[in-house]
């Protein structure tokens, strides 16, 4: 079935002309939410390896990681080429010099074509827009920042540590710079609406995103979201409502943003619900199909008649 979205995984194919795999690195970042900065205890949903981490190789170094990933990506999807994704905690969160050191070194390993960093828009300073402008400029280059809501309130209960007035100024800063931004969203937050929810694609519009990595909240063992969601105070919501939400959200976002996740299971060792979410491609195809029921496709909500 034709995709009616801007898939990012063809995008990889235009440029590379083969199958292209991204793989997930931790460089020993921390994190300014963390570690007393911008607070202690990090955002309510994120576990002991940062938000997504899981199941990354830690304790051996960048080329080990990446060569262990390429086995892996290899054997299992064909991939010829690769991806270095800086993804556990906040991975702007050093110097300068520190940060092209590591960069550097993943760009050394063989058939890797590019870096993905993600991070938070309070931990870019102008010297390390200006570096990541350089890597924009001469590879493959992503920058992922983590926006969830722009929704102050949304962002506090989160304990997310800064507003999006932050996240909004990160990112005219990078794109000044050339920078490629991919928002990360998440839809089923507490207390918002569905109104509010899909807001959002506009706001990501107006700000000019280049991506976008669409999550459904999940909750994780170990976090301050398990907590409440013990004590019933996090509804979550039904695969069948995710899925309508998500095709609503992509029909509301400009064609030419690159759709780089729509769903995601958070882990099996680590999910605690929804557990409907360990079924991902079924979650994907349900997307495709109500998309194709619709006859509808990203963007189309923008069209004018």
């Amino acid at each position: 079935m034709e995709k009616k979205y801007n898939a990012f995984s063809e995008e990889l194919k235009r440029v590379f002309g083969c199958r292209v795999h991204r793989i997930s690195v931790d460089a020993g970042f921390s994190c300014p939410n963390r570690d007393g900065t911008a607070g202690s205890g990090g955002c309510i949903y994120c576990g002991g390896k940062g938000s997504g981490a899981h199941g990354i190789q830690t304790g051996v170094s960048l080329a080990e990681q990446i060569e262990a990933g390429k086995e892996v990506m290899t054997r299992k999807y064909k991939a010829k080429k690769f991806l270095a994704y800086f993804q556990a905690y906040s991975n702007t969160y050093a110097p300068a010099e520190k940060l092209q050191r590591l960069y550097d070194e993943a760009l050394t390993v063989a058939e890797v074509v590019g870096l993905i960093v993600g991070t938070r828009p309070d931990c870019l300073p102008p010297e390390t827009i200006v570096l990541l402008g350089e890597y924009a400029r001469k590879t493959y280059f992503w920058l992922e920042l983590g926006l969830q809501s722009p929704l102050d309130r949304t962002l506090k209960y989160l304990g997310r540590g800064h507003d999006f007035a932050s996240f909004a100024k990160a990112v005219l800063a990078c794109k000044r710079e050339g920078i490629r931004i991919s928002a990360h969203v998440i839809l089923g937050l507490p207390g918002e609406s569905r109104d509010e929810m899909l807001s959002t694609a506009t706001v990501l519009n107006e700000l000019g995103i280049d991506g976008v990595k669409i999550h459904l909240l999940h909750v994780m063992k170990e976090t301050p979201l398990a907590e409440l969601y013990a004590r019933g105070e996090v509804p979550l919501l039904e695969r069948d409502e995710y899925v309508g939400l998500v095709c609503d959200f992509l029909e509301r976002l400009r064609p030419e943003i690159s759709i780089q996740r729509l769903t995601g299971d958070g882990g099996r060792d680590h999910l605690i619900a929804p557990l409907w979410s360990l079924q991902k491609f079924e979650v994907l195809n349900a997307i495709d199909y109500e998309l194709e029921r619709r006859g509808s496709r990203q963007g189309s909500a923008l069209c004018v008649n």
